[in-house]
């Protein structure tokens, strides 16, 4: 398709999308940062301006590679007349069947996505991640590397579901939680909150 593509946060994440932009068979025009003190060039990518310069390269599309949803959401809606890039790696198994993948979401490497499953805008399908049938992501979710959701599941706005976790099928969780690194969530969460453990419970 070769879309041109420029990425919000020159980081590791910024890296990550890049790399998949690239396998994409698309072109990273560059970063926008503003980090004033980051190097011209970022990793062999040009670092072109700040955020706030946005509209100098609205002919190209964009994505925002920053890992907290809450700046990921202000930076998106301070960002008016762009098109969005989803970021896709080639390597991800995606179900033919109904699936939907929201505009601005990232999907890693080997991630899987099962059919009938709804992925809100903005998100990030971290690396080897599972996302299983009939689940409900909303948008600004984050699920890290290696966590497992089970079938119809589904996850609220701006949620962080973290590295190694696992969701059993059939639950919610409400939106702008925290799930802990390697947790098993067992039941229903319906407040917000940080959730850690087996069973995952609520910490004070």
């Amino acid at each position: 398709m070769d879309r041109k593509v420029i990425i919000i946060g020159a980081s590791g994440h910024g890296k990550v999308i890049a790399d998949i932009v690239r396998k994409s068979g698309d072109q990273v025009l560059g970063f926008l940062d503003d980090n004033r003190a980051l190097p011209k060039i970022f990793f062999g990518f040009p670092v072109i301006g700040t955020v706030a310069e946005y509209k100098e390269h609205l002919e190209a599309d964009f994505i925002v590679a920053i890992g907290d949803a809450r700046i990921r959401e202000k930076i998106v809606k301070e960002l008016e007349g762009v098109s969005w890039y989803t970021a896709v790696h080639p390597s991800a198994v995606i179900s033919d069947i109904q699936v939907r993948i929201g505009a601005g979401t990232a999907v890693m490497a080997n991630a899987v996505i099962n059919s009938c499953a709804s992925i809100g805008e903005h998100c990030i399908i971290n690396s080897s991640a599972v996302v299983e049938h009939d689940n409900q992501i909303g948008d600004f979710v984050h699920i890290s590397v290696g966590a497992k959701l089970a079938g119809n599941v589904t996850v609220g706005k701006g949620t962080w579901i973290g590295i190694g976790a696992s969701v059993s099928n059939n639950l919610e969780i409400c939106q702008g939680c925290m799930i802990g690194a390697g947790a098993a969530v067992v039941q229903n969460i319906r407040e917000a909150g940080v959730y850690v453990g087996t069973p995952a419970k609520k910490k004070k």
